[in-house]
């Protein structure tokens, strides 16, 4: 008999029961019972056998596979694990305390230098104040404002630009009457904006060419649109139309037939719409922004270059008076004092010339004094006379003669009683550079004015007077002024002094070769 059935085997080594499957002869199976052991019983065993073991679908899932558990091995601890983790704690705290003293450390010496740069700023302090004191001793700076004047103000409102007599205008009625208006559709309404159209595109000064005759409607509309245009292309067409018929080919002899010529009245009431202070006061600071509607408009090009074309048809037409033409000067002048020019010198520079040319030679001896004595009066004694005279460039005998005569003229108006250049000289040198009461910010206008007038004067050399006095001056502003004088201005007069002085030395040298040359060839 021959039985397979599932027994338990319990292992020495392993604590687990573990299916087995034995055949058993028939002496085995015998054997089994005459051990004690009947099949009853093991016939119960197979059947708690069989209720432990799990199902076929259970050893198919692995969620339901439990992991096996592992019986901690309990270790028994000897004397020489208890001194290695004795010694083990003793090294952590050494450790820690030696971080600790690290870290004490750091921030001892972080606050260490923390101090060491406190003292040497509080050092950099006291040094700074002490250099402060000893240079109140010498005096304060004062705060000197740059040049420049505001000589504009508020805008008032531009006039109209309609067309002033449409019917009179025989250049459009051509246009109206002509077979070809039906393709142009020019009407009567809107003779302005046929007009702006052939100004923009440049016929109109074309057609006035062709015909050679300009009519006054047409002259006037022109020019207003040149003074009044808030159009930046209308304003320079009509610049630009103004310019090319004011313009000649033969001598006193214009090109083109103008029935209207405008007046100074006319030139003078633009200004006075555009804002320009005709009694400014240059106290003003230049290089406040309070207000954003100070200021010319665009149309101030038009008439910078406009008074320049119309003073270079002097021989034909005669526009402005001597009288008006001395206040177009004093009025260039004045807007080379105005800071938001910087951007027009070159337009004002040749405006300049052309209205110092304007005057005939027995005009302009008086005209040019009449100028600087205005300049000097009007201007303030700062840095805006010293600019009054430079901006004069001297690229002719007239820019010159009036740069020097302005010059003079605020050198008399700087002091009280003085009639005459030697006097002014000799009140110059009579100067104390010692006295801590003197200004030299008053000296250095001093110096500049007398340059002015002394270099850029070819007469001088007929009085040797003047120029020794003017030598002897610069000679002390060099050498009487120390170097170490930290007085305001102080530096700057001892510097342009001493390049005047070595200037002067070198005409000099230059004056006495020619001399020797002239005496050779005699």
């Amino acid at each position: 008999m021959r039985v397979k059935e599932p027994i338990i085997l319990i292992g020495s080594n392993k604590n687990r029961l573990l299916p087995r499957f034995v055949t058993f002869s028939d002496s085995q199976f015998s054997s089994l019972f005459s051990r004690n052991t009947t099949l009853q019983t093991y016939s119960f065993k197979h059947q708690l056998f069989l209720m432990n073991d799990p199902l076929d679908f259970e050893v198919e899932d692995d969620l339901l596979k439990f992991p096996p558990i592992k019986n901690k091995r309990k270790k028994v601890i000897g004397l020489d694990d208890l001194l290695k983790d004795h010694y083990r704690e003793q090294d952590k705290l050494l450790e820690k305390q030696k971080r600790q003293t690290k870290a004490k450390k750091k921030a001892k010496k972080n606050k260490s230098s923390y101090d060491d740069g406190d003292s040497k700023e509080a050092k950099l302090t006291r040094l700074v104040e002490k250099c402060h004191n000893q240079l109140k001793a010498f005096g304060e700076d004062q705060e000197i404002p740059p040049w420049g004047v505001k000589v504009f103000g508020d805008q008032k409102a531009f006039p109209p630009l309609d067309f002033p007599d449409f019917g009179s205008c025989n250049l459009l009625q051509s246009f109206l009457n002509n077979k070809l208006n039906s393709i142009v559709e020019l009407t009567s309404d809107k003779g302005d904006i046929f007009l702006e159209g052939l100004l923009a595109n440049g016929w109109l000064p074309k057609l006035a060419f062709l015909c050679g005759h300009v009519e006054k409607p047409v002259a006037i509309w022109a020019f207003n649109m040149m003074l009044y245009s808030s159009k930046e292309e209308l304003q320079n067409s009509s610049c630009d139309f103004w310019c090319a018929i004011l313009s000649f080919k033969e001598v006193d002899q214009l090109t083109v037939k103008i029935d209207w010529f405008p007046e100074y009245t006319d030139l003078r009431s633009a200004l006075d719409i555009y804002g320009f202070l005709f009694k400014f006061s240059s106290s003003a600071d230049p290089t406040s922004s309070d207000s954003d509607i100070g200021g010319p408009p665009q149309n101030i090009r038009a008439w910078i270059r406009f008074v320049s074309a119309c003073c270079l048809i002097r021989s034909q037409k005669t526009i402005f008076s001597n009288a008006e033409a001395e206040e177009i000067v004093e009025i260039i002048i004045c807007l080379f004092l105005d800071r938001q020019f910087q951007g027009l010198l070159v337009l004002l520079n040749d405006c300049m010339q052309a209205i110092v040319n304007y005057f005939t030679d027995q005009e302009w001896c008086s005209s040019c004094e009449n100028i600087a004595k205005f300049i000097a009066c009007r201007v303030s004694k700062d840095l805006n006379c010293v600019q009054a005279v430079e901006c004069v460039s001297e690229v002719n005998s007239r820019c010159k003669q009036l740069k020097r005569a302005i010059a003079f003229q605020t050198l008399l108006s700087c002091f009280d009683g003085v009639n005459s250049g030697e006097e002014v000289l000799r009140s110059l040198a009579a100067i104390n550079f010692k006295d801590k009461s003197c200004d030299f910010f008053k000296m250095y206008i001093h110096l500049v004015l007398t340059e002015n007038w002394v270099l850029s004067n070819s007469l001088i050399g007929d009085n040797s007077a003047i120029y020794e006095m003017f030598c002897l001056f610069i000679r002390h502003c060099s050498s009487l002024i120390s170097v170490t004088d930290l007085r305001s201005y102080a530096s700057k007069v001892r510097h342009r002094a001493s390049y005047l002085l070595h200037f002067s030395i070198n005409n000099l040298v230059a004056s006495a070769i020619e001399v020797v040359f002239a005496c050779r060839l005699a």
